[in-house]
């Protein structure tokens, strides 16, 4: 299951999954996306980890920072709404 967490002015969404466990460890997945001439460029970084696991299509150097921030300063959100079920947005 993956949940919304925001959406960019340049039309990039950021979803995360349930909270997963692989090798013992409480992992997320943090999916970034946006629509692009030829489908959708991509970035997938896990939590805890903040490996990326997938960077498909025109995202920047600077964008890819950019979102390694973004998980970073936010991975005790994402957790904790993960084991919620996401956001409760109104």
């Amino acid at each position: 299951m993956m949940y919304p967490y925001v959406k960019y002015a340049d039309d990039t969404e950021v979803v995360f999954s349930n909270v997963y466990i692989e090798n013992d460890v409480e992992c997320i997945d943090v999916h970034f996306e946006r629509p692009s001439e030829n489908g959708f460029d991509s970035v997938r970084i896990q939590l805890p980890t903040y490996k990326l696991t997938v960077w498909e299509g025109n995202y920047s150097e600077e964008e890819i920072e950019f979102f390694k921030q973004v998980v970073q300063s936010s991975a005790d959100l994402f957790y904790k709404y993960a084991k919620e079920g996401g956001l409760k947005i109104a």
